[in-house]
């Protein structure tokens, strides 16, 4: 069935009983969107937990404008890899550069006490970094479905206790050197590559610009000029352009059992939006999406049905699952953005659909989805 929010009527009654362990979060299903690409194909409804009910109408714009367009949404999943660093100590820089140089070289040993120890990880790279006489190893695996966390974590206690083996001039610093980067804004993640990696895009035709998103093509690319792109430069923004890719972001992590923590560097990503003969081209780029299927947070009932009605609990291959997950979460970035970016080109129209949303709930006593 599907609920947009715009169509959805909350539901008033008696609150539920108080419980101190647990926290409410209303929860709605917008959409469907439609998606293809390489991870995911057809019209699919998704969950968003929040307590900003905007949200919901504004994904939901987006939504209907994708089933207005064949193919919808494109969203790519280019890369996946979670990460961890370790931080170790040299006599100086010269005995930390020779053993970096000697890890690289001592590959495929490595990735063999990862697969020793490890169904799902694969060590992919090990990227170092020296500073004075810190040697830090950046460790990048794959991690099947899972986000990985505690997956890459133990491979590195395993990887790093085979370093000090080899190298007894080393001594240990830390399982984690920062270097990672886990829930902080940085730019080595966006350049190295941390979580899966996703691309979503659409072109629209003007037509539906100007019906669907009342607003047109080159005002909705010239505010994304100014706004995102120059107004996130001024502000310093770390390899991130965009209007409010954490909203959509923290609904769905909330919705589906993620650590919601991971928005830090899930946030950061380029809104870009071209001007093609009167259509507009718009695409976000999330390169470090820290999501999965399977883990902690994931075995809980409301969570549980979630994976499932989202068909991110099928039999496929290892990570496939995950990365259906990652295109439903791009694409549903890409719907609450252009939406926002189309509302901010007409003075007057976000503040409007803000009170008339927020002010309507609070005299209802709130909602419940």
């Amino acid at each position: 069935m599907t609920t947009d929010a715009a169509s959805a009527t909350p539901e008033s009654g008696t609150p539920a009983e108080y419980d101190e362990r647990v926290t409410p979060i209303p929860t709605r299903w917008v959409g469907p969107i439609r998606v293809s690409g390489n991870a995911v194909e057809g019209e699919i409804e998704v969950p968003l937990a929040t307590y900003e009910s905007p949200l919901w109408p504004s994904v939901g714009r987006g939504a209907r404008l994708s089933r207005q367009i064949e193919g919808g949404i494109v969203a790519t999943v280019v890369g996946e890899r979670m990460t961890r660093s370790v931080l170790l100590r040299a006599r100086g820089a010269g005995a930390a550069h020779l053993a970096s140089i000697d890890v690289q070289q001592r590959f495929d040993e490595l990735a063999a006490v990862v697969a020793a120890q490890s169904r799902f990880a694969q060590l992919v790279e090990i990227h170092p970094e020296i500073v004075g006489d810190l040697l830090f190893l950046r460790f990048a695996f794959t991690t099947g479905d899972a986000s990985g966390h505690n997956m890459v974590t133990a491979a590195s206690e395993a990887l790093l206790s085979t370093v000090l083996a080899w190298h007894p001039e080393l001594e240990y610093g830390s399982i984690s050197g920062n270097y990672c980067s886990d829930k902080k804004a940085t730019a080595v993640n966006g350049i190295l590559g941390r979580g899966r990696s996703v691309v979503a895009e659409m072109l629209i035709p003007a037509a539906l610009v100007e019906s669907t998103l009342r607003s047109s093509t080159q005002r909705i690319v010239d505010l994304n000029t100014g706004k995102n792109l120059v107004g996130s430069t001024i502000a310093g923004a770390l390899r991130s352009a965009n209007a409010h890719y954490a909203n959509m972001l923290l609904a769905f992590y909330l919705a589906t059992g993620q650590d919601a923590a991971n928005i830090v560097e899930g946030s950061q990503g380029i809104t870009y939006a071209e001007n093609r003969d009167g259509d507009l081209y718009f695409s976000t780029t999330l390169p470090h999406l820290i999501v999965g299927t399977v883990g902690n947070g994931k075995h809980l009932p409301g969570v549980n049905a979630a994976l499932d009605r989202l068909g991110c609990r099928e039999e496929r291959e290892p990570g496939a699952n995950a990365r259906r997950l990652a295109a439903l979460i791009a694409a549903s970035v890409l719907c609450g953005e252009i939406s926002l970016l189309a509302a901010q080109t007409n003075p007057g129209e976000l503040m409007a659909a803000h009170v008339a949303m927020e002010r309507g709930a609070a005299r209802r006593g709130g909602s419940k989805a």
